[in-house]
Order: C-alpha cells, then sequence, then structure tokens
C-alpha cells in the first residue's frame, strides 16, 4: 500500500483536535505531537533531566515529578528567550519520536502539529497539509470555556504563534470552522479525507 503522510496543523481552539479524531474514525494512524511532548515531559520522561540543567529544579511539579507546566508556560510566553531554548531541548525529540511512529506503519499517517507553519522540516515530511481556521473571537471564547483560562492569556497565546494567514498560505486545503455545528464539521473533514486518501485505494 502506498503512504499518505499530512500535516495537521491550526490555532489553539480552531477545532484542529476534532478533526484529527474524525480522521482517526475513518481510518488515519495519528501522531499527535503534543501528546509526545507530554510524554517526554511527563515524570520519568526522557526530556526532564535537560529541563532541570536548563530551567533549574523549580520547573519540576512536586512530588510526583514531571514538568510544571503552568509555571513553563507563564515563563516561555513572558521571556522569548525561555521559549527558544524550551523549544530547542524538545523540538529534536519530538521530531525523532514522530519519526519512529511513522516509519512502524504504512497507509495514511496524520501528524498533529501545531507549529507545523513555523517549521520546514515538518512541512517538507508531509506530502499534503491541512488547516482549521476560526477567527480569534471564537479562539478566545472556545479556549476560555474549555480550559478555564482568562481571555488575555488565550490571546497572549494566540499571539505566540503564526498568524492565520501564514497557516493558510501553507495549506493545500482549509477547513473553516467559524459557525459549524459538529455534523457539519465532520462532513468537510470526511469530504476532504476521502479525497486525499483516494490515491491509496
Amino acid at each position: 500500500m502506498a503512504d499518505l503522510r499530512i500535516g495537521l496543523t491550526g490555532g489553539i481552539g480552531s477545532g484542529k483536535s476534532t478533526v484529527a479524531a474524525i480522521w482517526v474514525s475513518l481510518g488515519a494512524t495519528l501522531i499527535d505531537t503534543d501528546a509526545i511532548a507530554h510524554a517526554l515531559t511527563g515524570p520519568g520522561g526522557a526530556a526532564m533531566p535537560d529541563l532541570r540543567r536548563e530551567f533549574g529544579d523549580d520547573i519540576e511539579q512536586q512530588p510526583e515529578g514531571g514538568l510544571h507546566r503552568a509555571r513553563m508556560r507563564a515563563l516561555a510566553f513572558s521571556q522569548p528567550p525561555a521559549r527558544q531554548r524550551l523549544e530547542a531541548l524538545l523540538h529534536p525529540l519530538i521530531g525523532a519520536e514522530a519519526q519512529r511512529q511513522a516509519e512502524a506503519t504504512t497507509g495514511a499517517v496524520v501528524f498533529d502539529v501545531p507549529l507545523l507553519t513555523e517549521s520546514r522540516h515538518w512541512r517538507a515530511r508531509c506530502q499534503r497539509i491541512a488547516v482549521v481556521d476560526c477567527s480569534e473571537p471564537t479562539q478566545v471564547e472556545r479556549v476560555v470555556a474549555r480550559a478555564g483560562w482568562h481571555e488575555q492569556q488565550v490571546r497572549q497565546i494566540i499571539g505566540q504563534q503564526a498568524s492565520r494567514s501564514a497557516r493558510r498560505a501553507i495549506a493545500d486545503a482549509v477547513i473553516h470552522n467559524d459557525g459549524l455545528s459538529l455534523d457539519q464539521l465532520q462532513q468537510h473533514a470526511t469530504q476532504l479525507w476521502r479525497r486525499w486518501t483516494a490515491v491509496l485505494s
């Protein structure tokens, strides 16, 4: 069977994870870089020794171990150099594990990558790129409702991510997820999936 590598990205609150779940239900093998990052930075995670050396022991959650995510998030978004150091440490590890998982499967693989737009490396891995897009007010509304964060915090994160126009510029297809019901989103995602995976049949 031929292989198909699809990159999936979108801003926080765009609905990207929902589209990923729809595609998994249609037969995709999902490689979730956020999940890989959580494993690397969880208790006993492979990245934790380097993170402690780079940022100090206070970056570790006590007593269970693993990354203190709220503290790291606040540091990374308030100090761009800290974010750059974090990404320089984590991204090679994430990329290597994603590649290992991809090599272990065939058929249609979806890389769920929040920072795909910013990375030529990730774009080069993918034959197709899908962007899930929505307006900033919709992003803020969804994240505040889902995670309970303050609006200012959500807008700060949006400001640190690639712009909507930059994401759309790299896309082979854009799923516009403003004002859609879940059924409508599923219909759009399914149509795109079937069109792209027709090459595998």
